[in-house]
């Protein structure tokens, strides 16, 4: 495999395209994303939901055009290199609940592993949190994996069926280029204020998620990888790509201006306490949030970022847990389960009872104990 990859497969190769993707990320803040959110899996894909009106929450429906370009951009790289090919059958509904309740997960903290480095990245402290929650929950999934845990093999499929993917990725930038407007009440839905209405030029979107999607899939970047390979081998490869990001990240914010250190960014004139940006600071929920994500993540074989790539390849399983993550950012935001909303505890708790369940269940005779 690493014959095969070439640079991408060196330890330098996981490096540079670490720091680019917390480059671009960051530059995209500065052109006009969400602050502290230049890219977030989670975020987007949960505006993706509201622009096609899975959810009514207004602050957050714009169909992100950089979701299908890393589809794109994956799927060029997979293309090129002669690893595109369709296979799936491996537990999809299992991995479709794995997807809506990593995805519940990840917006009880606001953000999915990426957003979580960027927002360290910013100076927001709560994401500390956040990122030890995520550790604790791969770390739980490696255990799962050490005990035998397993959703069974994929099985490679005709494919003449893989291309249903790239296209439906193709109609989807397609949408957000003309963002076609059906009538009142109607999809495509666009928020005028919040983080929904905050965009970088979509060209500049496009460019960047062709670009991320190409050198990620080459790389096989995956930030819960790096945390689930450093815990099961001591084996810090992709772990120096996901440090490459923050320090890139960190860098780029600072020469930016855009580093904003602390778990509040103070308190306004009338005494009231200012968040950081797309935060709270409710540090049971950020932990149990994330390590709800996490531990989804490990038992699913990758962070949203990978699930996305795999996508692009052809990975039929991997699409399916894309699509209960959009169903999950329904789920969240109809039930009151964002953030620290009233129902994000439940939320948390019912995830955290199910994908445990999941793992015991999936246990195979014979494992290692």
């Amino acid at each position: 495999m690493k014959q095969k990859l070439g640079f991408f497969a060196s330890r330098w190769g996981i490096v540079v395209v670490g720091a680019l993707i917390g480059v671009i990320a960051v530059s995209l803040q500065k052109m006009g994303n969400p602050a502290n959110m230049g890219i977030c899996m989670a975020c987007f894909l949960r505006d993706v939901a509201g622009a096609l009106g899975l959810h009514r929450a207004a602050m957050v429906q714009y169909l992100r055009p950089e979701i299908p370009a890393f589809i794109l951009g994956s799927f060029v790289a997979a293309l090129s290199f002669g690893e595109f090919r369709f296979r799936t059958g491996s537990a999809p509904i299992i991995r479709f609940a794995l997807g809506m309740f990593a995805m519940i997960g990840a917006l009880i903290f606001l953000g999915c592993p990426w957003r979580a480095l960027l927002r360290l990245a910013g100076g927001d402290w709560n994401a500390i949190v956040g990122i030890a929650g995520l550790i604790v929950g791969v770390s739980v999934g490696v255990l799962f994996l050490r005990k035998g845990y397993s959703l069974g093999r994929s099985q490679h499929e005709n494919n003449r069926f893989a291309w249903l993917i790239p296209l439906a990725a193709a109609v989807l930038v397609i949408l957000a280029v003309f963002y076609p407007s059906f009538g009142d009440k109607m999809a495509l839905f666009r928020s005028i204020e919040g983080p929904g209405s905050k965009a970088a030029p979509i060209l500049v979107s496009l460019g960047a998620g062709l670009i991320i999607g190409f050198v990620a899939q080459r790389t096989r970047f995956c930030t819960m990888g790096a945390i689930r390979d450093v815990v099961l081998m001591n084996d810090w490869h992709l772990a120096s790509g996901v440090i490459a990001l923050l320090a890139a990240a960190f860098g780029a914010n600072l020469l930016f201006g855009q580093f904003h250190p602390g778990f509040t960014l103070g308190v306004d004139e009338a005494g009231k306490v200012i968040s950081q940006p797309a935060a709270h600071t409710v540090w049971y929920l950020n932990f149990g949030g994330m390590a709800l994500a996490g531990l989804s993540f490990s038992l699913a074989g990758g962070c949203p970022g990978r699930q996305i790539f795999l996508t692009g390849e052809g990975d039929g399983d991997a699409a399916v847990f894309v699509l209960g993550m959009l169903t999950g950012a329904a789920v969240s935001h109809n039930f009151n389960a964002v953030g620290s909303a009233p129902f994000a505890v439940w939320a948390m708790g019912i995830g955290l009872a199910v994908v445990l369940l999941i793992g015991f269940l999936s246990i195979e005779k014979g494992g290692n104990a």
